[in-house]
């Protein structure tokens, strides 16, 4: 499964089913095949994703997924958190699964 996360201002944002889930977890988000960030939940969806990135950073420990994939959650979140930061000066809501 993939998450295609959608908004008005910005292009499509496409996550495999594991790192979207991980996401959307991070900024206390059900995960599942539908579902809506309203403006006014992207700041805290921002601070929740940047704080999960900095532990990542801090963290000596090497992440499993990061040495099978490649990539740590920094690089994976990075284009999710340009779409939460342009579509909350927009004001726009991002969805998935519609």
């Amino acid at each position: 499964m993939l998450y295609r996360f959608k908004s008005k201002d910005m292009g499509d944002v496409i996550m495999l089913e594991p790192n979207g889930r991980q996401v959307l977890e991070i900024i206390g988000k059900k995960p599942g095949p539908q579902g809506i960030i309203l403006p006014e939940q992207m700041e805290a969806a921002i601070k929740a994703l940047e704080a999960a990135i900095a532990l990542e950073a801090a963290n000596d420990e090497v992440d499993v997924n990061e040495t099978a994939e490649g990539l740590g959650l920094h690089q994976r979140a990075l284009p999710f958190l340009a779409m939460l930061r342009t579509n909350l000066k927009a004001g726009q809501q991002v969805v998935w699964g519609v």
